[in-house]
């Protein structure tokens, strides 16, 4: 750990266990004798610290506040996770459109900008330094997103008029809503459809028009959803599901072995360094889409309806070059 971590430490081990020996610091900082005086005399001197040692305990502990400065330790700022999820909520905010939330998302942006810059610098220099590209961001419409959030908190049946792209066509159909999903950058209602009796996902940019309904939602369990839409990989899913098994060069490998696609995948390295991937998934388009970001660094070794599908989408794509 680095030297504020350990400070902070030090302060949380006094405050838990009142009295800490030097033997227990040592064990939990894994430091020397001479490193961990180190630290106590830094935090007493730069910080104020009023850390002091009681011979009848045989251990320090916190005493009287000290004359001068307040004791208190500099900001420990947030880890990697921690600083994407802010800054991703606060950009998700601020590019609402103003009508969204009638004025409610000022308070909130302003208690992120607040929290950014609880360490050393101001939120200005964090979010001047630090950026989050959202680049697969669809935009939908503002009326149609706040009609949908009201049906599904308020339990109610919708109405829409829902765009399909990979038909070219519209159609219309009752839906009860069960939840939103925020899905690389874009959002997705899991819903019940009472035209096709089951469960479906719609891209809310492609729901073209809705409106409430005066009738409850028929309620799909949590577990049922869960079984239904995150069986299989994306967020395209269903009850039939079938294992890809993918294989990358090591090059590939380099990247593909870092990422996380599916909380059930299986992995190996081969000798030769390629990486071999296996996941499952119910609904294709997806997962094509995303085999064929690796063009020949990624082929597919299974099932053979996945691979002759790659195959064919890169054909058709290889003679767009000739």
């Amino acid at each position: 750990m680095d030297r504020l971590e350990r400070f902070y430490k030090i302060d949380q081990l006094l405050k838990e266990r009142k009295v800490v020996s030097f033997a227990l610091f040592r064990e939990k900082l894994g430091m020397s004798r001479a490193s961990v005086k180190r630290d106590l005399e830094y935090m007493r001197e730069r910080f104020n610290a009023p850390i002091e040692y009681d011979r009848s305990l045989n251990g320090y502990r916190f005493g009287k506040p000290r004359s001068g400065p307040r004791y208190e330790l500099p900001g420990l700022w947030f880890n990697a996770v921690e600083v994407q999820a802010l800054l991703t909520t606060l950009q998700l905010l601020t590019n609402l459109q103003p009508a969204l939330l009638d004025g409610q998302v000022t308070p909130v942006v302003d208690r992120l900008r607040s929290i950014l810059g609880t360490g050393d610098h101001s939120w200005e220099e964090v979010v001047k330094r630090m950026r989050i590209f959202l680049p697969e961001r669809r935009e939908g419409k503002t009326a149609h997103f706040s009609v949908i959030a009201a049906a599904l908190l308020k339990r109610s049946r919708l109405w829409i008029r829902h765009y399909n792209r990979k038909q070219d066509r519209e159609t219309e159909r009752e839906i009860s809503p069960q939840r939103l999903v925020h899905y690389r950058d874009n959002w997705y209602l899991d819903a019940y459809c009472h035209l096709r009796e089951d469960l479906r996902s719609f891209a809310v940019d492609a729901i073209r028009e809705a409106v409430l309904r005066d009738a409850r939602t028929k309620e799909v369990s949590a577990s049922e959803l869960d079984e239904y839409l995150g069986s299989g990989y994306g967020i395209f899913a269903g009850r039939k599901v079938e294992w890809a098994t993918l294989k990358f060069t090591p090059e590939a490998a380099r990247w593909v072995s870092a990422q996380n696609w599916h909380p059930e995948q299986r992995a190996r390295v081969e000798k030769d360094g390629s990486y071999v991937l296996e996941l499952p998934y119910a609904e294709d388009r997806e997962l094509v889409m995303e085999i064929l970001k690796f063009g020949a660094d990624a082929e597919v070794l299974g099932p053979p309806a996945l691979r002759e599908r790659v195959g064919k989408a890169l054909e058709q794509a290889a003679k767009r070059y000739r």
